[in-house]
């Protein structure tokens, strides 16, 4: 087992506290947006070993096959399928979309192509990975995730006294279905016909006046004025009437599969991912804008928000299985009666959220973790034990 230290990102929509706090950190004054606990080579996380600290990706680079295991490594190859994130939005994130595999091996093997170094700024693709993800709530967590009904997202349009809002209810009307959603959806995002900041404000201001009047989504009109006050004129704004909002609270969990546009407005949690920093964005960011490639990656078929619903373990374990290959997450809520067996025998990253705990490995190893410490352990050390008083979180392997 090694200690691991995250990567910082100091991302301007962080919080100052919010990571810092569940870390046990002392806060310097900067916005953290997220703690990176992985090995992907844009920030891998740092491991202490008995030659000093080092790179996650560079210990596993040493010997995959002992790090990840013989089924890790055949499926995955040598590299750590996960990457596991203390998200904190203080501020919505960008609208965006994760492409899928195919996508991204295309879309890296593109830019490669034409020179565009990976670290650059306006580089869309940072592997050649997949990126769908699971948020798990450590506070309410608001959040944009996939489309609305076309007929519902027509309704709240139909009394927004602008004409963007005519414009946009129309197209829905005529067209009710995903390719209505789509060509609203690229309506309001396209270059040549995207609507200009006036338009944006207008319609947050309709939006208001509504809220005021008596809304039928206070939370919809809500959501348009929050994010026209933060970014001015961006039609982004407008698409939230488009989505589907949903709300985690503390213990819930999402999955957002690839394809999926999404954006999160504030709140903390634990996310994890496949080994990717893949993000297509297409507004509400002050980053690298490439509407043409979400556009071509994202899912317009209206679907509700994926909650994935935990099955518990070994008692006092809850497993939060997603649909793919490349992670899965449990939460373990540890009392003072004996050593409790932690799921999974693959690489994992055990994060302690609560408490104290000492974790025992099969091996004969053990080590002690508090509050906001974490280790990774190595496939070779085999199954895991926790004793004492605290809330583990686990990314693993399925």
């Amino acid at each position: 087992m090694y200690r691991i230290t995250p990567a910082i990102q100091h991302y301007a929509w962080g919080s100052t506290t919010a990571i810092p706090d569940v870390l046990a950190m002392v806060p310097d004054g900067r916005p953290v947006a997220e703690a990176w606990f992985g090995a992907h080579t844009s920030a891998a996380a740092t491991v202490q070993t008995a030659d000093g600290p080092q790179g996650l990706d560079q210990l596993i680079a040493v010997d995959p096959a002992l790090h990840l295991g013989a089924d890790v490594t055949s499926r995955f190859g040598a590299h750590l399928p996960y990457l596991l994130k203390i998200i904190a939005a203080n501020a919505p994130l960008s609208l965006q979309v994760h492409p899928t595999l195919e996508r991204a091996r295309a879309g890296f093997a593109a830019e490669d192509a034409a020179g565009i170094p990976v670290s650059a700024p306006e580089r869309s693709y940072r592997d050649d990975n997949h990126k769908p993800e699971l948020v798990y709530a450590l506070s309410r967590l608001d959040a944009m995730v996939g489309f609305r009904a076309p007929r519902r997202a027509a309704e709240l349009l139909a009394d927004l006294d602008t004409p963007l809002a005519a414009d946009l209810h129309a197209l829905l009307a005529a067209d009710p279905s995903s390719e209505g959603v789509r060509t609203a959806f690229e309506w309001l995002l396209q270059p040549e016909t995207r609507p200009a900041a006036a338009d944006v404000a207008k319609f947050a201001e309709a939006c208001a006046r509504r809220l005021a009047d008596g809304s039928p989504s206070p939370r919809t009109d809500r959501t348009v004025m929050r994010l026209a006050a933060a970014y001015p004129g961006d039609p982004g704004a407008v698409t939230s009437v488009l989505l589907n909002p949903v709300t985690l609270q503390r213990g819930e969990a999402l999955f957002v599969p690839a394809g999926t546009v999404h954006a999160y407005l504030q709140g903390v949690g634990v996310e994890i991912m496949a080994n990717s920093d893949n993000v297509l964005r297409a507004g509400l960011t002050r980053k690298h804008v490439d509407v043409v490639e979400l556009l071509d990656n994202v899912d317009c078929v209206a679907a509700p928000p994926i909650r994935i619903a935990p099955e518990r373990v070994f008692t006092s374990t809850r497993i939060f299985y997603a649909p793919v290959d490349d992670f899965e997450l449990s939460v373990t809520r540890l009392t003072d009666d004996g050593a409790t067996r932690l799921p999974g025998r693959g690489p994992r990253i055990v994060l302690c959220l609560e408490g104290e705990v000492e974790l025992g490995a099969q091996d004969g190893s053990t080590l002690a973790l508090t509050r906001g410490q974490a280790v990774f352990v190595p496939a070779s050390d085999g199954a895991l034990t926790g004793s004492g008083d605290a809330t583990v979180v686990q990314a693993d392997v399925p």
